[in-house]
């Protein structure tokens, strides 16, 4: 008759771990990421609109790219903060320096301006 009490505090104690455990995974899933956001401009500092900007994933080389509008401007939302990232810019057949986003900057949003020299 005394394992009763036993077995109740073992399915006690394994019921908070599991609400604990569910916590822990609620505010992990609630993080969006990283969001890095720039411009891409010439010698100048003037927009290049329709310049294309790629988004290298360093880990497994995915790319995304994105075509900037009439202001230069570019965004990448909810990029994974555990990842380095390389973007560059191109406009016709230029290219930009190619930076890097670290997985050790801690900011959660990063911006970098690309330059490309169209001379």
């Amino acid at each position: 008759m005394k394992r009763y009490p036993v077995v109740a505090l073992i399915l006690l104690m394994a019921s908070g771990a599991v609400v604990a455990l569910s916590a822990d995974a609620k505010d992990k899933s609630s993080d969006s990421g990283r969001l890095l956001t720039g411009r891409v401009v010439d010698h100048q500092d003037s927009p290049l609109s329709s310049a294309v900007v790629y988004l290298a994933n360093t880990r497994t080389r995915a790319v995304k790219t994105v075509i900037v509008g009439r202001d230069g401007n570019y965004r990448f939302p909810a990029l994974s903060p555990n990842v380095d990232y390389e973007v560059y810019a191109q406009f016709n057949g230029h290219k930009s320096d190619t930076k890097t986003v670290s997985q050790f900057d801690t900011r959660p949003q990063v911006n970098i301006n690309l330059k490309i020299d169209t001379k």
